[in-house]
């Protein structure tokens, strides 16, 4: 029986403001080394008995990074966009997609966004859970807990079982009192999110509760589309699937589940301080990366992202720089971060969603000045041959407009300016400003120059884009 990551790649991760945006959240960032959240749980799958080609569900909007990181580790994936978020219970409804050969593999359910420090631990509590889930159970690993933390949900466990226990109940996120209590009995995990089962298990137990979930999801799966190496999940069906986690759209409700105990070095990294945890620090208990200088400080955090950073005299703090915006605060404080984020977006500050480098299937680009009538940015552009809506699941030997295999339609390719418009500031490659207002020349548009050409995937370049924002500057 074949083992199928799922890997559940929706999120923001407000709280590692400014790092982490809207349109590049925390599961795409190199926070400890070469290789982003998502590539580290892809990597350490690597070894698993049976394990098989992994299924990525995110959305519209992080499509492109998702297949470009996956292309940049050689993993081939499916990947599931969601129309609309609708929590984790509907997302999993990959095990639908999972069974469209008749199968029935297992599944490992899992955050793309959590880092693990002792992967041979981690591996190995799968193997304990794997039993388990082919007889028909279901499955979950609860972290073995280090402190009496109240930011996570428990699970107490019930009676030994090979390898693990039976699940008892799942619990709240507590009081500092009862955290301490459940860390003195022995007999709680936190809850990891993690689970493993069987793909029509799952999708029989959700059956069998009210049908606004299973039925929904599978229909949208049954009706979805290719979109080169995209599989869009047909949206109004999945539009009517209602907004629940699995933990309590299922696990809370089952008397067949089973936790494995794992203790593998786990970090959710929900916060700037908890990085901490996992990342190396000086002989100053400083975590420095990018050009840093502190003096006479302990006990902080401090990144640079593109210019020299330097502290005197702190303890205690965060500070964390990009091109755009710069965070300052106490450790204790990070959680207060989304506070920022939620204010930047009420007042429209383009800081929440966007970095001032964009990424795009071809490559990026990153934004120099703007005004009321120009925008300049620089753009990068990627071999043709690393275009991730070309390598990312079975091969592509046609050309880029041919009708995908398996596709009950097919669609406009997936970096064409249909599905893929441009976003602020519009990807260019000169640096130059269009005129604050027309002269009496530049009322009509002029004629695109001869040497602009469309990429093979379909998309405008960066000349072309920019001749196009031109035009329409002139014609206001």
């Amino acid at each position: 029986m074949n083992l199928i990551p799922t890997l559940l790649c929706g999120g923001s991760g407000t709280r590692l403001w400014p790092l982490s945006r809207t349109h590049y959240p925390k599961q795409f960032l190199r926070l400890l080394g070469e290789h982003s959240l998502l590539q580290a749980t892809l990597q350490r799958l690597a070894g698993l008995d049976g394990v098989g080609r992994p299924i990525l569900v995110t959305n519209e909007a992080h499509r492109f990074l998702v297949a470009e990181q996956a292309l940049e580790i050689d993993t081939a994936a499916d990947i599931l966009l969601e129309p609309v978020a609708r929590n984790t219970a509907p997302a999993i409804a990959a095990a639908h997609w999972a069974r469209r050969d008749g199968a029935s593999p297992l599944l490992l359910v899992l955050p793309s966004d959590h880092i693990f420090a002792d992967i041979p631990a981690f591996q190995q509590a799968i193997a304990d859970g794997m039993p388990h889930a082919r007889d028909g159970r279901f499955v979950t690993f609860g972290i073995v807990p280090e402190r009496p933390e109240t930011g996570y949900g428990y699970i107490r466990r019930g009676a030994p079982l090979a390898g693990g226990y039976t699940l008892d109940r799942f619990v709240e996120k507590p009081d500092a009192a009862t955290a301490q209590s459940y860390l003195d009995t022995g007999e709680y995990y936190w809850n990891s999110g993690i689970f493993l089962f069987r793909a029509d298990r799952y999708l029989d137990a959700l059956g069998q509760l009210p049908p606004d979930i299973a039925g929904p999801a599978c229909a949208a799966v049954d009706s979805a589309t290719s979109d080169l190496n995209f599989i869009r999940l047909e949206a109004d069906a999945f539009a009517r699937c209602r907004a629940d986690s699995i933990d309590y759209a299922l696990m809370e409700k089952i008397n067949d589940g089973v936790v494995i105990p794992l203790a593998a070095g786990w970090n959710d990294i929900g916060a700037w301080d908890t990085l901490c945890r996992s990342a190396s620090a000086d002989f100053s208990a400083n975590t420095c990366s990018g050009d840093v200088i502190t003096h006479d400080c302990t006990n902080n955090l401090v990144r640079a992202e593109s210019r020299l950073v330097t502290a005197i005299g702190l303890s205690g703090m965060v500070i964390i720089e990009t091109a755009d915006a710069v965070l300052v605060a106490p450790k204790d404080r990070a959680q207060d971060v989304k506070q920022v984020v939620d204010q930047l977006k009420r007042e429209g500050r383009v800081e929440s969603e966007f970095h001032t480098s964009v990424h795009r299937p071809w490559g990026s680009y990153e934004g120099m000045a703007h005004g009321e009538r120009y925008q300049a940015s620089a753009s990068s552009s990627n071999p043709a041959s690393a275009c991730p809506c070309k390598n990312t699941t079975a091969p592509n030997t046609g050309s880029s407009s041919r009708a995908p295999q398996k596709s009950p339609v097919a669609k406009t390719p997936c970096c064409s300016p249909k599905t893929n418009p441009p976003t602020f500031p519009s990807a260019s490659s000169i640096a130059s400003k269009t005129p604050a207002r027309p002269t009496s020349n530049s009322s009509k548009s002029s004629p695109a120059p001869t040497s602009a050409k469309t990429t093979s995937c379909g998309l405008k370049t960066p000349m072309e884009e920019a001749e196009e924002a031109h035009k329409q500057n002139n014609a206001q």
